[in-house]
């Protein structure tokens, strides 16, 4: 199954082989307004069916091929967003092998040129493992970018190394903070101490965070006690298919604007 896999990935045209984008929007704790929605990719092979992006992206960024696919999925993401109301943002994860190849703040300046979107609209998630290594180049790129005013988020935080160094050598604008930590962030000897320090961490260095994998009621309102700026998830709602996403946000726009007449 992997070799077949494999060969399934390196097979060619990107945009005709069943790569597609879904987006999951991201919402304001303080409001329940849709800030931004997070472009997620997804592989139904036309023979091997759905491919889990755990199973395809390790074998796209050993092959290199995530730098083809990561940037046909910027270009998607933002040609999307380019038709949302200009208070939604576009959440786009980088994967290590495109933030080290010294071309990244490029490529998303001409993404960014070529769909008209605001680069403030645009956020580039990426995890510790990007950060690994070379700080220089690193820290650089993470320049070049918020120089554009583009912003940057650590995603999945806490599953790393050593987050809280991170936090102190390069310029995030967000914290997202990984669903195990949500997960019993309501229970009385859950985590909620951990999000907490997080939040605190994350305020006094002028960031917002977001929580990860909201499923409940109790979760929210834990996180709302707590201070966190942003939640996403199954609570609110699913990953949207990119055909649907219009729509989607229109009528929660509508929906609001009902509301506060």
């Amino acid at each position: 199954m992997s070799r077949t896999l494999r060969q399934a990935v390196l097979s060619g045209d990107i945009g005709g082989n069943g790569f597609s984008l879904v987006f999951q929007p991201l919402i304001s704790i303080s409001d329940g307004r849709i800030t931004s929605c997070e472009a997620l990719l997804r592989w139904t092979h036309p023979i091997l069916g759905p491919i889990s992006p755990e199973q395809f992206i390790p074998i796209a960024e050993e092959s290199r091929l995530i730098l083809e696919l990561g940037e046909w999925a910027l270009l998607q993401a933002l040609a999307r967003a380019s038709q949302w109301p200009k208070s939604i943002g576009v959440a786009v994860n980088v994967s290590p092998v495109q933030f080290r190849s010294q071309s990244l703040a490029l490529k998303v300046l001409k993404a960014l040129a070529v769909s008209g979107v605001s680069p403030r609209r645009l956020e580039l998630e990426i995890t510790e493992a990007v950060l690994i290594g070379d700080d220089k180049t690193a820290l650089l790129t993470l320049h070049e970018l918020h120089t554009a005013g583009v912003q940057v988020a650590l995603d999945d935080f806490g599953t790393g190394y050593s987050s809280l160094s991170y936090l102190q050598r390069f310029p995030f604008d967000k914290i997202k903070i990984d669903k195990t930590f949500i997960n019993k962030v309501d229970h009385a000897d859950g985590s909620a101490h951990i999000v907490r320090a997080i939040i605190d961490i994350a305020t006094a260095q002028d960031m917002t965070t977001t929580a990860e994998g909201v499923e409940t009621e109790m979760q929210l309102d834990a996180l709302r006690r707590l201070g966190c700026t942003e939640m996403q998830g199954y609570l609110f709602s699913r990953p949207v298919l990119a055909s649907e996403i219009n729509d989607f946000l229109m009528k929660d726009v509508e929906k609001r604007r009902m509301i506060s007449c």
